[in-house]
């Protein structure tokens, strides 16, 4: 398996995000595709999309929360590639993208049972808040880069 990183930022890449959230998370949790895409998903969102060949298989997205702090958000990996390591390499893709555009923070919204995984990557609690979703409960958890 050769996984390689698109950084998505054209519609025709972007869509290759879009395949791997409705196969990876929308269709696997009854999401639809109204709550799945958000005010977030916009033609000036930035993802990362990780590639088997030419098949998408892995995303995340990044957009700013200010000038020094960005979100890393909908990471998702298709569930035939999970244990491979892939969410983890697409959430480091997405800090170094922030990092060379300057941003010296990053933010995710965990689901309550990945924090640990997140704690892994560097990640802290910030706030003990649970964040009730239509589908999740999220932690909120922020990184230095």
């Amino acid at each position: 398996m050769e996984i390689t990183v698109m950084r998505a930022t054209e519609t025709w890449q972007q869509a290759g995000a879009y395949y791997v959230r409705i196969q990876g998370m929308a269709r696997q949790h009854n999401i639809t595709l109204r709550r799945e895409f958000d005010e977030h998903d916009t033609p000036d969102t930035k993802y990362i999309v990780l590639l088997d060949g030419s098949f998408p298989v892995a995303t995340s997205r990044i957009y700013p929360i200010d000038a020094a702090s960005a979100m890393i958000g909908r990471v998702v990996v298709l569930p035939e590639y999970r244990g491979r390591g892939l969410g983890w390499r697409t959430v480091t893709e997405a800090e170094s993208w922030l990092r060379e555009l300057g941003y010296g923070r990053a933010a995710v919204e965990s689901r309550d049972t990945a924090v640990g995984f997140y704690e892994k990557l560097g990640y802290t609690v910030t706030d003990r808040t649970v964040i009730h979703g239509d589908t999740f409960d999220c932690i909120r958890m922020e990184k230095l880069l």
